[in-house]
């Protein structure tokens, strides 16, 4: 493997880089050497996980090796001290600082946090293929995902999971936690670390072993050189806390950032609904109506669980009934709320949280005593054989416990001295919300929580949003983060992204992508074959014309593009809009006689099963291929891979902006002006409210191009992307390609050629390598579609067939060389001799 070196690191890498790869490895490298931050943007298909895995831990094994020199140097030092008396005393001294040293050089562990747990599978094993698999690794995941017990695994609620199986630890019934001790020898622990292994791979040694994969993850944790993890194990300190993730001195890393933003503020922010308060009232009754029916200790002690000794829960009914005061006067304190405009609600700073709970008497010094007394009633809830009336089992109790932690996770200086400020500074990224909501059986206090439901459909969110990123980040920090790297294929605009995180990036990089320019065409239409304008702004995005015209143009865009079509609207109802439009004309069954269309489901089982469908018609050599509708910031938009046919082109429809009536969207906008005013620097309302829209459309733009032999167009249908400012949004490789036409004919003549072109450049020398292999394998363009008449009044191109550049693989015959086939070639003296077979 090539040596490269990356600012005085020398990096193994798999193979010679690009200049961009280069580029991206000096940086990360940089700024782990120098203890900085940086936020680096590389477009998808040039290797970035890869050069990330590389330059990190080639950096890690250099700073290893120094630290080991560092403390031989020490200890070499320490064992020539020689002589009597006061030289004893130094070697006392140099003996307290070389355990010192030991500490304060102890090597930095990587933490890499993804989305998904499918995207830290991909990663780990682009992991493999490199030259430092033999680092030792841990993978984070949740009960849900890794326990093997079959009673836990049974339960569907995860809170039932988790409570169970710390019943199950404590009292050491659960023999494949039990195993640890007795089966987790130095022996089967090399089982678990002479390979990488993502979460499947745990599973599957677990059960072979029966040993618990869960704990395994954490006890390896201990010893792992890079620990990868979902965010929000990361972001959450209740998560953090329960994974035991140590911050201090470490590396974080957050590839797929994209969202990071996002993920920050929703860990940080909660709401709390009516409903909410009457599912854990009634799980409270469930506990209280089962102490009540139990009188004898051993009863308790047998039946539910109540003897600590024994894994049980100690319990008693004041305590109980003490919670269900606590809910009782929360319910109370927010209906007692005043709400001028019950719809839009009221608004108050952060900091009125606390008061609010103060009603409840949860406040700093009572919140851990709350707390222990919430997580007993889960635990009894959770118990085996307990079961209540509507089926919950300590669901929503376990959300009350969060609220709370969300809102006490600082806790105030020892003395307690200001704690008003405190508070004040702890919610200063905060605003508190409360609404009223439409609820399903609601029932309100006066009725009693056991009750029929009554008539009332409404009731009240206690919502507490946080609207700065920073809030998580600088949290962070100053848990003793040594570096902080955010990374993604679409961090454009980066100056806003940057500013959104409120913490410094010493290091920036947006790197070019590595393909030709020919390999890729971007074009913004402003209008349709019929020359309709074509705008999915609010005003027009519903008429009958707009979507008349935007049919017609994804019919044309179905003939141009050759298999895969991803088509991505603003929103859900602006798709389902257009789809029942379309389906109620001839539009639909013109796009669907083109290429199969699919439509992107809400329900989890009908997605995979609609995605399954689809790759399966790209797959099929007998048609023509199929186009997929989904919406940005949806499913399709942000993990799923399109690679080469899978996705030849991607339509943007509109600019897919939040809802702006939304009351979170409405005050976030609102407190980022405040924010501006008072003289802090960041975005304004507007701004972030544009670049949410800008992102959204960069990370599909990200679905067409995954490699550097990829091609495909990125076609942007909206006036609006014409705008210089709207491309200047756009991710830097995507920029200087964008080309803007006032005409579609025009657009879809440099379309055909452009394909034409790609075909030639990516395919044919497919067709060239592969006349030298022993055996031919080809993977053609698919058939042409049949051709058919069109309606005489239809404008534009619609009538128009274009043909693919090559014929179907059925059409193939055996030649006799390459240079009867392309006499072009015997006058450069290419392959001279060269025999097909």
């Amino acid at each position: 493997m090539p040596l490269v070196e990356a600012s005085g690191v020398s990096v193994n890498f798999p193979f010679d880089p690009y200049p961009c790869q280069v580029d991206y490895m000096s940086s990360v490298v940089s700024c782990l050497k120098t203890g900085q931050n940086a936020i680096l943007e590389s477009p998808t298909g040039t290797g970035k996980t890869l050069c990330l895995l590389c330059s990190s831990l080639a950096w890690l094994e250099t700073k290893r090796a120094q630290i080991t020199s560092q403390r031989w140097n020490i200890a070499q030092a320490n064992a020539d001290d020689g002589g009597e008396g006061s030289l004893n005393v130094g070697k006392q001294d140099l003996a307290g600082k070389l355990n010192e040293a030991a500490v304060l050089l102890a090597p930095p562990k990587i933490i890499y946090a993804s989305r998904t747990h499918s995207q830290l599978t991909q990663v780990i094993q682009e992991l493999k293929r490199s030259a430092y698999s033999h680092f030792k690794v841990s993978v984070l995941g949740s009960r849900e995902q890794m326990c093997i017990h079959p009673q836990v695994m049974k339960e569907e609620s995860n809170t039932v999971k988790v409570h169970m199986c710390r019943s199950k630890v404590t009292s050491r019934t659960c023999h494949f936690y039990n195993n640890m001790d007795t089966e987790f020898s130095a022996d089967a622990k090399h089982n678990f670390t002479n390979q990488l292994m993502d979460i499947e791979d745990l599973v599957v040694q677990g059960k072979k072993m029966n040993c618990c994969p869960y704990y395994v993850a954490r006890e390896l944790k201990n010893d792992a050189d890079i620990i990868f993890l979902p965010y929000n194990y990361l972001l959450d300190p209740k998560s953090r806390k329960a994974h035991g993730v140590e911050l201090q001195g470490n590396i974080v890393i957050f590839d797929e950032a994209h969202n990071l933003e996002k993920m920050c503020e929703d860990s940080a922010s909660f709401d709390f609904t009516s409903t909410d308060i009457a599912s854990a009232m009634r799980e409270v009754d469930s506990v209280a109506g089962r102490l009540q029916e139990l009188c004898s200790d051993e009863v308790l002690s047998a039946d539910f669980g109540t003897n600590s000794e024994q894994g049980g829960v100690d319990l008693e009914l004041q305590d109980v009934l003490k919670v269900k005061m606590m809910l009782m006067n929360l319910e109370s304190a927010i209906d007692e709320v005043p709400l001028p405009n019950p719809k839009e609600g009221i608004t108050k700073p952060g900091s009125y949280i606390f008061d609010l709970l103060a009603k409840t008497l949860i406040t700093f010094e009572t919140k851990t005593q709350v707390l222990e007394l919430l997580d007993k009633l889960v635990q009894c809830l959770s118990n085996e054989g307990f079961s209540t009336a509507f089926n919950s089992r300590g669901n929503a109790i376990s959300k009350f416990a969060d609220m709370i932690k969300i809102v006490f996770s600082k806790e105030p200086a020892s003395d307690r001295t200001n704690l008003i400020n405190h508070q004040q500074m702890a919610a200063q990224s905060y605003r508190v919300h409360i609404r009223q909501t439409p609820t399903d059986n609601f029932k309100s206090k006066s009725s009693g929580w056991g009750a029929a439901p009554t008539s009332a459909k409404t009731g009240r969110t206690l919502s507490y949003w946080c609207f700065s990123p920073s809030h998580t980040m600088l949290d962070l920090i100053s848990r003793g983060v040594k570096s902080i790297i955010l990374t993604s294929g679409t961090l454009s605009p980066i100056s806003s992204f940057k500013s959104e995180m409120g913490i410094d990036f010493q290091i920036e990089l947006e790197n070019p992508h590595v393909i030709d320019p020919k390999q890729v065409w971007v074009g913004t239409l402003s209008k349709g074959p019929d020359n309709e304008p074509l705008c999915s702004d609010y005003n027009t995005r519903f008429k009958e014309s707009y979507q008349k015209s935007l049919g017609n143009a994804v019919v044309n865009f179905s003939r141009i593009v050759p298999h895969g079509l991803l088509l991505f609207f603003p929103s859900y109802p602006v798709m389902d809009q257009c789809v029942t439009n379309w389906r109620s004309g001839t539009l639909w069954s013109r796009m669907d006689q083109m290429k199969s269309v699919y439509v992107e489901p809400r329900n989890k089982h009908e997605f995979n099963t609609t995605m399954a469908a689809y790759y399966d018609k790209i797959n099929d050599d007998t048609c023509n291929g199929a186009t997929f509708a989904a919406v940005c910031r949806g499913k399709v938009s942000e993990g799923l891979d399109f690679a080469d046919r899978n996705g030849r082109a991607v339509v943007i429809t509109g600019l897919p902006y939040p809802p702006r009536m939304d009351p979170k969207v409405m005050l976030k906008m609102k407190f980022l002006d405040e924010t501006r005013r008072a003289g802090g620097k960041g975005l304004t309302g507007q701004e972030w409210y544009g670049q949410q829209a800008t992102r959204a459309v960069n990370q599909a733009i990200g679905r067409v191009i995954r490699h550097k032999d990829d091609f495909g167009a990125i076609i942007l249908c909206d006036r609006r992307f014409a705008d210089q400012r709207a491309i200047n949004q756009l991710p830097s490789w995507v920029r200087p390609k964008c080309q803007r036409y006032s005409q579609f004919g025009m657009a879809v003549r440099d379309m055909i050629a452009f394909f034409k072109e790609a075909e030639r450049m990516v395919i044919f020398p497919v067709l060239i390598a592969a006349a030298v292999m022993p055996v031919l394998f080809i993977q053609m363009p698919q058939p042409r579609p049949s051709k058919h008449r069109m309606p005489a009044g239809c404008a534009g191109c619609e009538g128009a067939h274009f043909q693919p550049s090559f014929a179907s693989l059925t059409d193939l015959k055996k030649s006799s060389s390459v240079l009867s086939e392309v006499p072009s070639l015997k006058k450069k003296g290419i392959c001279h001799n060269v025999k097909l077979v």
